[in-house]
């Protein structure tokens, strides 16, 4: 009789693993229709990732560039207003220097490190980040010729794109133009306080000096931006097309301020967050997408941390908690789980593909994908920190905290294949991945194979049409990637789809590193697991 119980307690048991085995495929599922599920290994995405900077890069190249295909570029950028703007990063596929872009992109490199710095350093990777960072904020520092004086670009997007040609042939325009008192730019002053401060975190402990710098730019910027206030893309009206400040300089302003508290701990910026809350629209947008422009998302995750964890005054809660309010709306956002809107207008969640990527519109969607997927990681890293386990959508429901982790690893995991067609919209990742990125040096041949001058329509005339594979692998780029019913065209003249963008993988270096360590902390749980087998007896049950 014993031996026929234990039996079938083994067999209840085995039904009831059984059983959450199918729930647990059927959740996945859920996420993720018709996805193809593999392991995915992080560490190689985040050594990739990094790279992608280095072909990214303006100026002259150092000894250690690991990227072969490129070479010196934009050598006399600034030396017609008699200023040193070279250096700085390339945007995407073409050769401006957009100080807006650019700034966001160190900003989120930096958050990559300032949370997750120690699985970066694990993977062996956290030199080559630090350059990363470095690279821009070497350009900003040069940039910031006077505390009310920011360049803010370099070279004209007009004349840029009507040229197909390698950067080092650049005979296109490098007209510089700048921000100052007499011709605001809140917005890209704010942005690139936020970037300097995130850095000045960054390198606090590996070069204190250089910190300290980074630390004295952002404050002097913050305050330009501050008291001269106006949107940049009404002082340089080159860049209305192609980077306009749709959402405005507030945000900017709020979110230099809250990098610029959690560098120095002064109270005064969080001042600064608390009683401009509601006139900045911090506690009143309910956002439900993050980018380069938009930043207020951020903003609500960032207030919403001090209020978890404490690091505030009293008379701050309230107003921390409108603003963890809009942040936990964001996140339900992307969940699907906030109430619906009363109007067609009233978007009150993201759009999911029918493969599970978040889609918020056509043009370089990975962007709002990449950059969520790290606003939802964070926070459900604070809320664990916090020993919360659920958020408050709006119209009264909740969410289980593990399902915003669960999601943010859902988009790393589409980004890396994990998708209905299988595709890594990493470049240079996995088995199947975009060989014809909208990129003008990477699809034409090597300027150290073949020095031979190409000419602004020669580009487009022998190298810009061809079918086949580019000639060099942009190793690390995410391109915009597929619609809303996962499909991609890999064709070089789709740019909305094929241009991959430095704010694309900036954000996901920290969530390589993340997903790097739990892979490898799954590996050893169940390696461990199977180390000890079951003991116990019917009776011990």
């Amino acid at each position: 009789m014993r031996s026929d119980s234990a039996t079938a307690t083994w067999l209840l048991l085995l039904l009831l693993l059984v059983a959450s085995s199918s729930s647990s495929a059927a959740a996945a599922s859920s996420e993720g229709s018709k996805s193809t599920n593999k392991a995915h290994n992080y560490e190689e995405a985040l050594r990739k990732s990094l790279l992608y900077f280095e072909a990214q890069r303006s100026g002259r190249l150092p000894h250690g560039q690991r990227v072969p295909w490129r070479d010196h570029s934009g050598l006399t950028d600034g030396l017609e207003q008699g200023v040193d703007l070279v250096g700085g990063y390339y945007d995407a596929g073409d050769h401006v220097k957009f100080g807006l872009p650019m700034a966001f992109t160190v900003t989120m490199l930096s958050w990559s490190l300032v949370e997750y710095g120690d699985d970066v350093a694990a993977a062996g990777e956290i030199a080559h980040a630090l350059e990363a960072i470095k690279w821009g904020t070497d350009y900003f520092v040069k940039a910031h010729t006077q505390p009310d004086e920011l360049w803010a670009e370099v070279g004209d997007g007009d004349t840029d794109h009507y040229c197909w040609q390698r950067p080092e042939d650049m005979t296109t325009s490098r007209q510089a133009y700048k921000v100052d008192r007499e011709n605001p730019g809140s917005d890209v002053a704010g942005e690139t306080a936020a970037a300097l401060a995130a850095a000045s975190m960054v390198f606090r402990k590996s070069n204190p000096h250089y910190a300290h710098l980074l630390l004295h730019h952002a404050q002097q910027l913050f305050e330009f931006a501050d008291k001269y206030r106006g949107q940049y893309d009404s002082s340089i009206a080159e860049v209305k097309s192609y980077y306009a400040s749709v959402s405005g300089y507030k945000d900017e302003l709020l979110w230099a301020a809250l990098w610029l508290h959690r560098a120095t701990g002064k109270a005064t910026y969080l001042d600064y967050v608390v009683e401009n809350a509601h006139d900045f629209g911090g506690t009143g947008w309910a956002i439900t997408e993050f980018s380069w422009d938009v930043k207020y998302a951020g903003v609500q995750i960032l207030a919403a941390r001090l209020l978890l964890r404490g690091e505030h005054s009293a008379a701050h809660k309230e107003t921390l908690e409108r603003y963890q309010a809009k942040a936990e709306h964001y996140v339900c956002a992307c969940l699907g789980r906030n109430a619906a809107g009363d109007s067609e207008e009233d978007q009150a969640n993201v759009e999911r593909s029918p493969g599970g990527i978040l889609y918020i519109r056509q043009w370089n969607n990975m962007q709002y994908v990449t950059n969520a997927a790290f606003l939802l990681s964070t926070y459900s890293d604070y809320l664990a920190e916090a020993g919360v386990e659920t958020v408050t959508c709006a119209g009264g429901e909740t969410a289980d905290a593990g399902e915003v982790a669960a999601l943010a690893r859902a988009q790393v995991d589409y980004v890396l294949g994990t998708n209905p067609r299988g595709v890594s919209y990493l470049v240079g990742y996995g088995a199947k991945y975009p060989a014809r990125v909208h990129h003008r040096a990477a699809s034409i041949v090597p300027y150290k194979h073949s020095k031979q001058f190409i000419g602004c329509t020669q580009g487009f005339d022998h190298w810009f049409g061809r079918r086949s594979s580019n000639p060099n692998v942009l190793v690390g780029a995410i391109v915009g990637g597929p619609d809303r019913k996962d499909r991609f065209r890999d064709d070089r003249e789709n740019y909305m789809q094929t241009e991959a963008c430095t704010y694309n993988t900036a954000p996901m270096v920290g969530m390589f590193a993340k997903f790097n360590r739990m892979a490898r902390e799954e590996r050893e749980q169940r390696a461990a697991t199977a180390r000890s087998p079951v003991t116990s007896t019917a009776a011990d049950l």
